[in-house]
């Protein structure tokens, strides 16, 4: 039954779909001075451009020159440009198995461009590292990377599809890590961001310090969404109820409340198996992500859409968003609004270029407390789908946020993280994080797999690690499960619910993730000090000399440094 609230808002949406003003643009992240080179330019000779050229070169058929800025800064400029790839260049060597991180400032001559750093190899094969938006009168820090594959020389070059403007450059620099560093850094993250440290005192109800106190502290919440898509087989599977209720408190429904699934002929709606696995979730204390209001590929709406009239399909659309964002009002945690809009344009195709950002309009007013994602693919798993870039994703969300009404939106950033079978670019995938994160947007890590091949298990440890260790990550939902329910990219048990490789690590990881019961000692002033994964605690202080107990529940979070924690045990 739609709550008093959609029913009123059913007619206005009529009205409004497909409707409404153009957008504008939002306020950007743009620096007037350039950031200095990280790392002093690590392997990158005169990074900050101090000796004029020397260690660069023209690529191309475009010209370089210095130029100096009124405060004295030092800058290369490209010029008289006729291809995209017209830029400066600077061949340095990597080394097999080293992950290279790559900043570098650049801005525009004029207007807003995306400009792109490429990594080309000796055969020719250029591989795209990173991506920004640079403006003209301010500098943008342009983030990217790779991984070596083979040692070889390299050449650093740039591309910007406009060759009317000229691209500035200042402070470039790649710096090279092993991959025992660059976990090290991982494990750094992960216990700042993820864990913080907690004090506790026990004491007699006098205040008197208890030493030598035996103190339990067992957690019984994570309080980081790390997740597992579900599908139909949960409803009729005790063994996959059993098996996913045991491992994950966080899931997205693969398919089951996409359009096509819940009204596959034109006025019957149906969403018995969607019912019934909200049910599921919330016996078991699962948070659920709503996916997807819509679907812009074309592929994916259901039959009798694609037949449809403008006029017809605005009709359509504004039932389907009333009839799926009511029915499940306060029983999501997010909503994937407009699926994939950067790389398909059904609904603006036939509704506005704004058709995406009235959607996201129209979900929050429906249902004010939910955040409401964008969703797509390739922004940090492939550097070579300029579609979907982290610069594109960016201009796609200022978009939406700067559609009229939509200044408060409450947004969120979804990554989908289908990785092929191949090394991931866990550079290019953290220079992604940080762009994408520098919004302030919450990030979900939403689809993630890895295909299939001999180190699957390996590189989905990887990804996780890389999403789990960065701060602007919120939350990781991985669509992978057992074979038995016809997880096959993927696969974490068999169809006897044994472990797969990839099985094993997401399990090490649930637990590695998790502060677990420890059990420790008072000293002589009844402290005990420890650093706690953020979650919900049980501590329970015991003093046998005196047969007495005490529990107390805490709350571990990031939002304050805790002062110390008391526990009371009366005489």
């Amino acid at each position: 039954m739609l709550t008093e609230a959609c029913t009123l808002l059913l007619s206005w949406i009529f009205l409004y779909f497909g409707h409404g003003t153009n957008a504008s643009s939002t306020t950007r992240q743009c620096l007037g001075d350039p950031l200095e080179a990280l790392y002093g330019g690590g392997l990158v000779v005169n990074p900050e451009f101090n000796y004029n050229i020397e260690g660069w070169k023209a690529f191309g058929e475009g010209k370089i020159e210095e130029r100096i800025s009124k405060e004295g800064n030092r800058f290369i400029v490209a010029r008289s440009r006729k291809h995209p790839s017209d830029s400066l260049s600077q061949k340095v060597q990597v080394e097999e198995g080293k992950i290279y991180s790559f900043s570098a400032s650049v801005q525009v001559s004029q207007g807003r461009e995306i400009v792109a750093v490429v990594f080309k190899f000796p055969n020719g094969d250029g591989v795209r590292g990173g991506d920004v938006v640079a403006e003209e009168g301010c500098w943008s820090l342009l983030r990217g990377g790779i991984v070596a594959n083979f040692t070889s020389p390299v050449e650093i070059l740039f591309e910007s599809k406009t060759t009317s403007v000229e691209i500035w450059f200042d402070n470039v620099s790649l710096q090279p890590f092993t991959k025992e560093e660059w976990r090290s850094n991982q494990d750094k993250s992960i216990n700042e961001v993820r864990k913080s440290k907690v004090r506790l005192q026990v004491t007699k109800a006098s205040k008197t310090p208890l030493k030598g106190t035996r103190v339990s502290i067992k957690q019984i919440k994570s309080h980081f969404p790390f997740g597992c898509g579900m599908n139909h087989y949960i409803l009729t599977n005790p063994d996959y109820q059993n098996w996913f209720a045991s491992r994950f408190k966080w899931t997205t429904f693969t398919n089951e409340m996409k359009w096509y699934s819940t009204e596959k002929i034109q006025g019957l709606e149906n969403y018995t198996i969607a019912d019934n696995m909200v049910k599921f979730a919330q016996q078991n204390g699962i948070s659920i992500r709503g996916h997807n209001v819509f679907w812009d590929d074309p592929k994916y709406q259901p039959d009798w859409v694609k037949s449809l009239s403008p006029e017809e399909l605005r009709t359509a659309a504004a039932k389907r968003i009333n009839s799926v964002v009511c029915r499940y009002r306060g029983q999501l945690i997010a909503w994937d609004v407009m699926n994939e809009n950067l790389h398909f344009r059904f609904f603006e195709d036939n509704l506005g270029e704004n058709a995406s950002a009235e959607s996201y309009s129209i979900a929050q007013q429906l249902d004010p407390d939910t955040v409401m994602f964008m969703n797509e693919y390739n922004t940090m798993e492939y550097s070579e789908d300029k579609n979907s870039s982290a610069a594109n994703y960016k201009k796609k969300l200022e978009e939406i946020l700067s559609y009229p009404g939509n200044a408060n939106l409450s947004a969120g950033i979804g990554l989908q993280g289908h990785f092929g079978s191949g090394q991931p670019n866990l550079a290019y995938m953290r220079s992604v994080l940080d762009m994408l994160g520098s919004t302030g947007l919450p990030i979900w890590l939403t689809e993630v797999d890895v295909g299939k091949g001999p180190n699957q298990a390996q590189y989905l440890e990887e990804v996780l690690r890389e999403g789990y260790s960065h701060p602007a990550v919120k939350g990781i939902i991985m669509f992978v499960g057992p074979l038995a329910a016809g997880f096959n990219v993927t696969t974490l048990a068999d169809n006897n619910f044994k472990n797969t490789p990839s099985g094993d690590v997401v399990d090490k990881l649930i637990d590695e993730w998790n502060s677990g019961t420890q059990e420790i000692t008072t000293d002589d002033q009844g402290f005990i000090e420890l650093s706690l994964f953020h979650g919900d605690y049980e501590i329970t202080a015991e003093n046998h000399i005196t047969n007495s107990s005490a529990t107390v529940s805490l709350s571990v979070t990031q939002a304050e440094p805790h002062a110390i924690v008391q526990v009371h045990i009366d005489p």
